[in-house]
């Protein structure tokens, strides 16, 4: 089948709005969602007709293969409102490559690009009126697709579902973030799919967080699965270190995540005047930092949390406090990227795409 317009769409909207139940100003990240979904079904080789449904409850056969082989992958995006009512979407194609090198990895079919943009308007377009203006707040939008063929050989599917659901969101952390340098526990390894937003990759992690969340740690930053001498990522974020006035990250590799918050930010630094190093980071050189006091900040980034600073990090029982900064970066890279994407400063990237 040829790939469909907005027109060639299923519509079926929603007979009443929950919106009226939602108090905005305190929103529990991911826990309530718009009046309606994206649906596109893989069936016998061709994506079927798409559809826009109220948001709802599904049913799946106990034998889906999702439930046996985790064939699953998603991307995180944001929709954001300026103070004229516009609907903004941040590098949107960059998400729709990243689901689809997800999913290659896990022998999952591709979804087109019009499939996707022109669903993903039309939903926005739908439940527009759950887009607040103002910095701060955001959709959160959150594409997956699932194996949903009813067999348990242990094989690629032949089915599967492509889902869109959205919901709005205010802060991922709020205040600052304490983090432990992983020792034992690895998140990804060489060949593996450490690089793919797949489902197993998080469900992997949850064990050793809640154990430093024990703690009193909120997330751990994966050191590599070899040596866990050198400083990856965190749980949901990629990480920056700034070493007096240079920032420094890990590199991108089949272990870690193509952020595209990480590569937004190495371009505003580069913009303004601030050198990146993008290098294996050993676990010595920032505990050595600490210790000599030119390691000024860490922060994380990702569409999430967007910039989180990191106040603390232990490793091998050592605890290191992070001072407060007065020209912090993370503050800098953190006002200007959210005034990109709320249309209220100058987008020379061109990274904003507006839904209309």
């Amino acid at each position: 089948m040829t790939n469909p317009s907005n027109s060639e769409i299923d519509i079926v909207k929603s007979s009443k709005s929950k919106i009226k139940d939602v108090d905005f100003n305190n929103l529990v990240f991911g826990r309530i969602f718009t009046d309606h979904m994206f649906v596109c079904d893989f069936i016998d080789g061709v994506w079927q007709q798409p559809k826009i449904m109220p948001y709802q409850a599904m049913s799946f056969e106990p034998s889906a293969r999702v439930f046996h082989y985790g064939q699953a992958v998603f991307e995180g995006m944001k929709a954001y409102k300026d103070e004229n009512g516009k609907i903004w979407l941040f590098r949107p194609d960059e998400n729709h490559k990243r689901i689809n090198k997800s999913a290659a990895r896990l022998a999952m079919p591709e979804f087109p690009r019009d499939y996707f943009l022109n669903g993903l308007e039309t939903l926005l377009k739908m439940d527009k009126e759950w887009i607040k203006s103002g910095i701060g707040n955001s959709l959160y939008i959150r594409p997956f697709v699932i194996a949903t063929e009813p067999a348990i050989s242990a094989s690629p599917a032949n089915s599967y579902r492509f889902i869109i659901i959205c919901s709005p969101a205010k802060a991922y952390y709020s205040g600052k973030v304490r983090v432990l340098f992983a020792e034992k526990y690895s998140r990804s390894a060489n060949g593996g799919v450490g690089f793919a937003k797949a489902a197993g990759n998080y469900a992997a992690q949850f064990y050793p967080t809640a154990l430093a969340q024990e703690k009193g740690y909120q997330q751990i930053i994966w050191t590599d699965a070899s040596s866990h001498e050198f400083l990856e990522e965190a749980g949901t974020m990629n990480i920056f270190f700034r070493i007096n006035d240079s920032l420094v990250t890990a590199p991108i590799s089949d272990r870690i995540l193509d952020g595209i918050t990480r590569k937004s930010i190495i371009q505003l630094a580069e913009d303004n005047g601030i050198t990146v190093e993008v290098k294996r980071v050993p676990v010595t050189e920032i505990k050595e930092a600490a210790r000599n006091g030119s390691l000024k900040e860490i922060f994380g980034a990702g569409t999430a949390a967007v910039i989180s600073p990191i106040s603390a990090f232990e490793h091998a029982e050592e605890v290191f406090e992070i001072p407060d900064n007065e020209d912090s970066y993370a503050s800098l890279f953190k006002k200007q990227l959210l005034e990109i994407q709320h249309n209220v400063s100058q987008d020379k990237h061109h990274w904003r795409h507006e839904v209309k």
